[in-house]
């Protein structure tokens, strides 16, 4: 039954078939923490650029695998934008979810945060958007066996975004940029 209620919303391309499960981005989500150490660091004894990215991909990998069931890869990193500095022995705080499901390729939204320990605040370093496709075995695109269910507002807003970055991408590449 389709209702404009975005709880109950499978927001998936018109070319796919209405059958195709869904999961919501509370399903696949993923938090990962890491504490700054001596290899992390730049030459300002800052966390390393470099080292951020890898940990970005790594837990962006693990919301994309959980929400395919199966094998991805990462295709593109978008908007990768260093807010704040995380520094030798501070604690990171990396939190992924789907925004976006497509028919081979999904999108991730990843925010990263340098934790305060005295307080448990949280600071933005850095939120990054990453395109992953589901792969198979022998790395082969292949459709996307669940469609995104979004179940709030925000999600909703995220989801909307998404298209929206996903047609800058495509004036991108028609033109070359």
């Amino acid at each position: 039954m389709k209702t404009n209620d975005p709880a109950h919303t499978d927001a998936r391309p018109a070319n796919q078939p209405a059958v195709r499960p869904s999961k919501t981005p509370a399903d696949s989500a993923a938090v990962g923490t890491r504490t700054v150490m001596n290899g992390d660091i730049n030459g300002a004894n800052r966390l390393f650029g470099g080292r951020l990215m890898e940990w970005i991909d790594s837990i962006a990998g693990v919301a994309a695998r959980r929400h395919c069931g199966q094998q991805v890869t990462t295709a593109r990193v978008d908007t990768l934008e260093f807010k704040h500095p995380a520094l030798l022995n501070d604690i990171v705080v990396l939190r992924a979810r789907v925004t976006y499901v497509g028919r081979t390729s999904l999108e991730v939204r990843v925010d990263s945060y340098q934790e305060n320990i005295a307080t448990g605040e949280h600071t933005v370093i850095n939120t990054a958007y990453l395109t992953e496709v589901c792969i198979d075995d022998d790395g082969t695109p292949v459709p996307v066996p669940y469609g995104l269910k979004l179940e709030s507002e925000a999600d909703r807003a995220e989801y909307d975004r998404a298209l929206f970055r996903r047609e800058i991408r495509k004036a991108r590449a028609e033109s070359g940029v």
